[in-house]
């Protein structure tokens, strides 16, 4: 059930539980004068793809993106490769 606030004509707030379907609270719980929902934003969480703008890239750009990244992966694993081999014969 929604939690909604409400700010009576004094200054007083409080919030309420109730069912979207029941009938708005009228007067202040404190001190009887009339009162008035607040408006507030609300919390969103985002969970999942979908949300970011790199989901909705174009599908070639996606495409070159990984290939590439995959090339630099490569050159990397092989230049570490390499330094490996050099500290391993500077050692012997």
């Amino acid at each position: 059930m929604p939690i909604y606030e409400y700010r009576c004509s004094n200054g007083h707030e409080f919030e309420v539980v109730q069912k979207m379907i029941d009938d708005p609270v009228t007067v202040c719980e404190t001190c009887g004068a009339p009162v008035e929902r607040v408006f507030s934003p609300v919390a969103v969480h985002y969970k999942g793809s979908g949300f970011y703008t790199t989901d909705y890239a174009r599908k070639g750009q996606k495409d070159t993106a990984a290939k590439s990244e995959s090339k630099d992966s490569k050159k990397s694993d092989s230049s570490s490769s390499e330094n490996k081999e050099k500290t391993a014969s500077s050692k012997d």
